[in-house]
């Protein structure tokens, strides 16, 4: 009797070994790029949004004044969302920063990008999001751009990445999830802590959005200097930080109870 998945077929081990290294190599040019750009602000929002929405035009606007402020503004590189903060950033004369995608069916680049990655890889793409970010702007969107929110709360909550402002634009988008995190995550399921709801902030204001990424980034600017001048012991291995530009943080404790298996 055949196997149940006999019909299936699996990729060889040449395969796979240069899989990994279109990863590697995905992440060599991202790395090498990004780290040129400076401090700048990730951005997300529905690739459907149309140029006549409001959204898309507060979108022009924040993407402009960040670049006023010296940030850089990276985002998906497609249209809508995407394409508004980097057309506000491109005719402010700061740098655009397009991290595009291949997707089954075809994206279109939105044409305001002045630095531009392409990734095959999602995850590979989500790190240099996070990386080589100061902040996170979120306008309304679907599945991605839920995925990039909980993602960043995931990270800060957990204490993997440092404490970076997380914005949503948009009450009348965000308002009805906030209250389900608030009335079902934290008081009846008990699943999040009450200051995990201090994470973010809610705003339909694009110009409090960017006095208050400025406000934290001129306090992460401090406290780095701080630690740049601790003359005392060098800081401990949960303090050090990865490659992917998260903290190491305290190795897992192993279950002596839990079971190995090998293949």
């Amino acid at each position: 009797m055949q196997p149940r998945d006999a019909h299936l077929t699996y990729p060889s081990a040449a395969e796979e070994t240069w899989r990994i290294f279109r990863i590697i190599a995905e992440f060599v040019e991202g790395f090498d790029v990004m780290s040129r750009v400076g401090p700048a602000v990730s951005v997300f929002g529905s690739a459907r949004i149309r140029p006549d929405d409001r959204y898309y035009q507060l979108a022009v606007e924040l993407g402009r004044r960040l670049v006023e402020e010296k940030f850089a503004v990276i985002t998906g590189g497609g249209p809508g969302i995407m394409e508004a903060a980097n057309k506000g950033a491109f005719e402010a004369g700061g740098a655009s920063v397009g991290a595009n995608i291949f997707l089954p069916v075809e994206q279109k680049s939105n044409p305001y990008q002045n630095i531009s990655l392409e990734f095959h890889h999602f995850f590979a793409r989500k790190v240099m999001f996070v990386k080589y970010a100061v902040a996170f702007v979120c306008f309304p969107g679907g599945f991605g751009t839920m995925d990039e929110f909980f993602e960043s709360m995931t990270l800060i909550q957990t204490g993997k990445a440092s404490r970076f402002p997380i914005v949503l634009i948009g009450t009348d988008f965000w308002k009805d999830l906030v209250e389900w995190m608030r009335g079902t995550l934290l008081q009846k399921f008990s699943t999040i802590s009450p200051e995990d709801l201090n994470l973010f902030m809610l705003t339909d204001d694009t110009e409090e959005a960017v006095k208050h990424i400025v406000r934290s980034y001129r306090q992460m600017v401090r406290e780095a200097v701080r630690r740049a001048e601790f003359t005392g012991p060098r800081p401990s291995p949960s303090e050090a930080r990865t490659a992917e530009g998260t903290q190491v943080g305290v190795p897992p404790r192993k279950n002596r109870n839990a079971r190995e298996v090998r293949p």
